[in-house]
């Protein structure tokens, strides 16, 4: 999903993602910068947990985005198997009213404790049964259906510390020049996104040739 309409098709070809992204590789020596990723002209905020990690990735996402959807199983799947010095973390985008009401959401949940439980809910919630979860009557609704205190997961979104949080999200996205979703950034210096790289199995690809090249910091 992006200001400009995100290309949804990209999730139904990801079994040919990775033989596309093979043979540009074979063909020009790897990911082409300025058209598998980008990098930023002005690197942005890097936010390393621990002295052990030494990469940054973030992926922007939204909830609300059908690609977000059906990219999580993959993106899942290779976050499991990051190396131990790659830091890796979801930031959800704020374009406008909509994606800031999911994105003090995502933060409410981290704060409550239940982000890693709740996370593929949400998006079941929207993309399965239908629920928009704009509304704090039906986000409370949600949260009591799925065993949270309702009023208190409204009362943490509406906190200091989320709206805090939701500004840093954008902030960081600005930096990045996150103009859809989903979208990766690799250590506050390069960019890549479902429409550059041609399908998510290849974002995945050029996120790990980010990576690497980060770790030489070429």
């Amino acid at each position: 999903m992006q200001r400009r309409e995100f290309n949804t098709t990209l999730a139904g070809i990801a079994g040919l993602g990775s033989l596309g992204l093979a043979g540009q590789a074979a063909a020009q020596g790897g990911p082409v910068e300025g058209r598998q990723y980008v990098r930023l002209n002005t690197p942005t905020t890097v936010t390393l947990p621990s002295p052990d990690k030494a990469v940054e990735v973030v992926e922007f996402f939204w909830y609300g985005c059908p690609a977000c959807n059906a990219f999580e199983p993959a993106l899942e799947s290779w976050v499991k198997k990051l190396p131990a010095d790659v830091a890796f973390r979801r930031v959800p985008v704020g374009f406008a009213v909509p994606h800031q009401t999911h994105q003090k959401l995502f933060y409410a949940l981290e704060a409550m404790g239940q982000l890693e439980a709740m996370h593929r809910r949400v998006f079941a919630a929207i993309h399965l049964q239908q629920q928009r979860l704009l509304v704090d009557k039906d986000i409370a609704a949600w949260g009591k259906a799925n065993g949270l205190d309702g009023d208190k997961l409204l009362s943490t979104m509406k906190s200091m510390g989320v709206d805090s949080k939701a500004r840093q999200a954008r902030a960081l996205a600005d930096g990045y020049k996150v103009d859809g979703v989903p979208a990766i950034g690799v250590q506050g210096r390069f960019y890549t996104s479902g429409t550059l790289a041609g399908t998510f199995d290849n974002v995945l690809a050029v996120t790990n040739f980010l990576i690497q090249r980060s770790r030489q910091k070429a």
